[in-house]
C-alpha cells in the first residue's frame, strides 16, 4: 500500500485550517485575478466559485470536507498531473475509503478517470472509492461507476453535502477555499503556481511553469480563467 501522508485539517476548527493556509504556495495576486475575484461572490458558496477553484485547491476543499465529517485523512500520489489520492479513513482507523478529484473543465468526467481510480483502489486493496468533480460526469462514467460499485459526486451534489454543514463549518470551509490565490493552477511536479504564458508561434496563452525550461508541464486554463 502506497505511503499516506497525513493532513493538517481538524473538524471545522478555523486554527487548523489557518495552518494549512500559512503553508499554501504562490499566494500572489495579479490584477487581473484580483478583478475577477471581484466578480466572483465569495461570500457564500455557489456553482460559479466551485468551479473557478484551480484543481489543487478543489483537492484541499475536498480533503477538507472529509476531516470536517471526523475523519482521519491523508494523501497519497502526490506530484501527477492526476493529482492525489485522499485516503480517508473512519473513526475505527479501519474502515477506508479513497477518493478522486477532478475540477471543472469543459469537458464532462468521462469513464478514463472512473477506471483510473478503479486501478488506484485495487493497487491499494481499499474496496471503497469516490470520484468527486465541481463539473459533471458523462452518462458512460455513471455506468461505469455504477458496476465498479464507485460513488460518484458532481458539482451539485458537493455544494448540496457542504450546504448540510453546520453554518460555521461551512464558513471556515468557503474562507479556506478562498484564501489566497485559488484561480492560478499549481503545477503537479513543482507544486508552485503557474504563470500566464503566450506561445511565439501562434500567440495562444496557456499556463506555464515558473520553473521553465527546468519543468515543461503546461495547462490550457482553468475553467472560465483566462491564462
Amino acid at each position: 500500500m502506497p505511503r499516506i501522508k497525513p493532513l493538517a485539517f481538524a473538524a471545522g476548527a478555523k486554527r487548523s485550517l489557518g495552518t494549512l493556509w500559512s503553508v499554501l504556495r504562490g499566494r500572489e495576486e495579479t490584477p487581473a485575478k484580483a478583478a475577477l475575484r471581484l466578480k466572483l461572490d465569495t461570500r457564500r458558496w455557489n456553482p460559479e466559485l466551485l468551479k473557478q477553484l484551480e484543481w489543487r485547491r478543489f483537492e484541499e476543499v475536498c480533503a477538507a470536507y472529509y476531516e470536517t465529517l471526523g475523519f482521519a485523512v491523508g494523501t497519497s500520489g502526490a506530484g501527477t498531473p492526476a493529482g492525489v489520492d485522499i485516503v480517508i479513513r473512519g473513526k475505527d482507523a479501519k474502515t477506508q475509503s479513497i477518493a478522486r478529484c477532478k475540477a471543472w473543465d469543459a469537458y464532462r468526467v468521462g469513464p478514463r478517470a472512473v477506471r483510473e481510480l478503479r486501478r488506484a483502489m485495487d493497487t491499494a486493496k481499499i474496496a471503497d472509492g469516490m470520484l468527486l468533480t465541481s463539473g459533471r460526469f458523462t452518462y458512460d462514467a455513471v455506468n461505469l461507476a455504477a458496476q465498479e460499485g464507485i460513488r460518484l459526486i458532481d458539482g451539485p451534489a458537493f455544494l448540496e453535502k457542504i450546504a448540510a454543514l453546520a453554518p460555521d463549518k461551512a464558513l471556515a470551509l468557503l474562507q479556506f477555499a478562498t484564501q489566497g490565490d485559488f484561480l492560478s493552477p499549481t503545477c503537479p511536479f513543482c507544486s508552485i503556481k503557474m504563470i500566464s504564458r503566450q506561445s511565439t508561434k501562434d500567440g495562444r496563452k496557456y499556463w506555464g511553469c515558473r520553473n521553465y525550461p527546468a519543468c515543461k508541464q503546461t495547462f490550457a486554463g482553468t475553467a472560465s480563467v483566462p491564462a
